[in-house]
């Protein structure tokens, strides 16, 4: 029988509740979404990864909704409050804000002034308002709760206590709080001002200096943005509220009989109830909301660049020499055979003089015509362009022909002193290991970059302000994903790389790696069942991911070992050996598929082994080709206004993208001159890793800051900032052809600078 979060679930997803039911009971038995997606296709009806994740967190959601309901009855059950229309209410309520809402007359609290007065006796006073009667005598009345016993000295404290019961019975009004609540998700504001201590300095938030807009449509960037300037000190941020609107609701559901006796009382509670308890709790639940959404948003944009980054086209099996810049301290350098084996080390001084240059040189050549590499790369930190300038040097006058490739230096820092490094590299300086980490991640960035904690990658917006449980989930789960796409060799893998395997996790691939240095290599995926804790389900989750080349073809492919018996029938129906069915396309595509449709065995996981039988092993990520950048351009001061160059954009934020040019100062390209017609999302438009071409639109040496347009480059010079008047100076974008403006808002909207961390060396 299909359950309520089974129905609730299909419901939100458009999904099948057969599709939603199979999905959590395979997970509930250990089934990652790696394995769902690909191998189980015909039990989940073909659901993606992004569907299933969805499914599992949902899931969460109502499981938690569930648990804080049952919470919440027994706390009113234990008060003796609970009646059958309240406990009706709970069981309804399909939110977490609802059902809050509904506890909150019974949730437990600190002394507030409504439970002094009714110590004080007062409730009678305050039932007598609430109710809008006629009170003859009213004075009398009011007098009767005149008490020194009870701390109510005269008729002025009576009404006052009486007031304060009558704002709380108002503010905890479940059905009131939640129109009020909707009045102010739809009208409430977020401004910024500077604060005094910043007025006359320039800061990175003076796009905030005097900022307001609608909550509701504020883009994460913006409210992250805003938050993080409140939290230094920088900014002064305030939520306003339609405060006249607020109270008028409040006042016309509450008094009804304006003209009743005490009726003023009444009103006047309204607007105490209103100013001094919903106002505040519905600002300080705006901001949260408000800051939860930007998380989202943000770990969104995060994980898209993440999946880019790590699903960048690997230079693969090529000797390289690695380079990480340094000028006063010297270029480390690392010499790195075809799998990534560290075959020299040193530091060359090309910084220090001719004669220490004239020995830089000697060794680098050497080193050269020594390990005949195919390929040199160049960290792109600071003195990235005068370590490239020697390389090309000493190629030029040795007459070689490299091609030399800028490598992102992102969290290399953060990888050559991290317990990993030193494991690997006990013996070796910290400096030394970033040079290693930096030719590693150009042969294959999947493998190298993993070592790394997601969020020192770089690739993030305002990472370090976005909820740690958030941010770790959803990047743990894209590490997982492109590593389960890509594959692994079970034979070379590290640990880190293993541990996102499905089903192995850290402690899995630890006593893996250790079985293959005791043992050897394995020969055979059957061979993994052999260590220690690796049992039969966690091969059935691992297994498809793992690659092995031994005596079975298939080892090495993704075909799982469950269909291995039906590939070897496709074979035997061809007439050829299983290995000389991989890879000739001519033979797969005479396979047909319906004579192997199965129960448990549909046309879609056929199709998938009739591509891998195709391309066996092939690299989801594509083939590498070495970018190419002018020798000409060392420095921003070395970039001109309306020079057409080519980049490589290395992240990709709500407003825009950022995009390496070469010297050392990433430019943004405004989410308005990504393209001429309307953007939404920049996503859309560019990814982490795109090669681009773009053309300067500005550039700010005092403030390190580069305007750049792609939009300019197809459209044949449009969008190009005037001389002498930079984009951050406020002016709007130009207009695309045919005279109407872009939809997108102007560069002077956006904090001009690069908000994300940028962990050079």
């Amino acid at each position: 029988m299909i359950g309520p979060i089974v129905s609730t679930i299909a419901r939100s997803l458009s999904l099948r509740p057969e599709q939603v039911e199979t999905v959590l009971a395979l997970s509930d038995e250990g089934a990652t979404i790696p394995f769902l997606a690909r191998y189980r296709k015909e039990a989940t009806g073909g659901l993606d990864e992004v569907q299933l994740q969805d499914i599992l967190e949902l899931s969460a959601q109502l499981k938690a909704l569930e648990s804080r309901r049952e919470a919440i009855l027994r706390s009113v059950e234990e008060q003796g409050l609970l009646t059958p229309e309240l406990e009706a209410q709970l069981r309804a309520a399909d939110s977490r804000t609802v059902l809050e809402d509904l506890y909150l007359p019974y949730k437990p609290k600190r002394r507030t002034r409504a439970q002094m007065a009714r110590e004080r006796g007062l409730e009678p006073l305050a039932e007598l308002i609430w109710q809008q009667a006629e009170v003859p005598d009213s004075d009398a009345r009011v007098a009767s709760f005149v008490s020194a016993e009870r701390d109510v000295p005269d008729a002025a404290a009576a009404l006052a206590g009486a007031r304060d019961i009558c704002a709380e019975r108002i503010a905890e009004d479940a059905s009131l709080r939640q129109e009020v609540r909707q009045l102010c998700q739809t009208r409430a504001t977020w401004s910024t001002t500077i604060a005094k201590a910043h007025r006359d300095t320039t800061t990175r938030f003076d796009a905030y200096r005097e900022h307001s807009e609608p909550l509701s449509r504020a883009p994460s960037h913006r409210v992250l943005a805003m938050l993080r300037g409140e939290a230094e000190g920088v900014l002064k941020l305030k939520v306003g509220l339609p405060d006249d609107e607020a109270t008028r609701v409040i006042t016309t559901r509450i008094v009804t009989r304006p003209r009743a006796t005490l009726a003023g009382e009444l009103k006047a509670a309204c607007e105490d109830s209103w100013a001094r308890l919903l106002k505040p709790s519905l600002e300080s639940e705006l901001r949260s909301d408000a800051k939860a959404r930007a998380d989202r948003e943000a770990t969104v944009i995060f994980g898209q660049n993440l999946r880019h980054l790590l699903l960048a086209p690997p230079a693969g099996t090529r000797k390289v020499i690695a380079l990480d810049p340094g000028l006063r301290t010297g270029v480390k350098l690392a010499a790195l055979d075809a799998t990534g084996k560290v075959l020299a080390t040193t530091t060359l001084y090309t910084e220090r003089g001719a004669a220490e240059r004239a020995k830089a040189s000697e060794v680098l050549l050497t080193l050269i015509q020594k390990m005949q590499p195919e390929l040199i790369a160049v960290g792109n930190g600071t003195g990235s362009r005068e370590a490239e300038a020697f390389v090309r040097e000493v190629l030029t006058k040795s007459g070689q022909v490299l091609p030399v490739v800028q490598v992102s230096e992102q969290g290399a820092s953060i990888y050559s002193a991290s317990p990993i490094a030193r494991a690997e590299f006990p013996d070796l300086d910290v400096s030394l290991r970033g040079a290693i980490s930096i030719g590693r991640r150009l042969q294959d960035p999947l493998a190298e970059l993993v070592k790394i904690d997601p969020k020192s990658i770089g690739v993030g917006q305002y990472q370090h302000d976005i909820e740690p449980g958030l941010l770790q989930k959803r990047l743990g789960d894209v590490v997982d994903s492109c590593v389960n796409a890509v594959g692994v060799d079970v034979n070379t893998a590290s640990p880190e790389l293993l541990a996102h395997v499905s089903g192995l996790g850290p402690k899995l691939a630890k006593k893996v790696v250790e079985h293959r240095e005791k043992n050897g290599p394995f020969i055979s995926r059957k061979a993994l069942l052999k260590v220690s804790g690796l049992g039969k389900k966690t091969y059935e989750q691992a297994a498809g991911f793992l690659r092995v080349r031994g005596e079975e073809p298939l080892d090495a492919s993704a075909v799982h070992p469950e269909r291995y018996e039906v590939v070897h029938r496709m074979a035997q129906d061809v007439g050829v050996p299983v290995k000389e069915l991989m890879g000739s396309a001519e033979r797969v595509r005479r396979i047909d598929l319906s004579r192997y449709v199965a129960e448990d065995l549909g046309l879609p996981t056929l199709k998938d082994i009739l591509a891998e039988l195709e391309k066996p092993s092939r690299d989801p990520r594509g083939d590498f080709t070495a970018p190419e950048q002018r020798d000409d351009l060392r420095t921003l001061e070395d970039v001109q206004e309306g020079m057409v160059l080519e980049g490589t954009v290395t992240n990709v934020a709500a407003f825009g993208a950022f995009v390496d040019i070469g010297v050392h100062q990433d430019g943004l390209v405004h989410v308005s001159q990504l393209a001429s017609r309307f953007v939404k999302d920049p996503a859309e438009v560019v990814k982490v890793g795109d090669r681009v071409k773009v053309r300067v639109l500005s550039v700010d040496l005092a403030r390190k800051r580069l305007a750049l347009s792609i939009r300019a480059v197809t459209e044949g010079g449009a969008g190009r900032a005037p001389q002498g008047q930079t984009r951050s100076q406020g002016r709007s974008a130009p207009r695309a052809s045919g005279g109407q403006g872009p939809k997108n808002p102007p560069l002077a909207a956006e904090p001009f600078n690069n908000p994300f961390a940028k962990l050079r060396r």
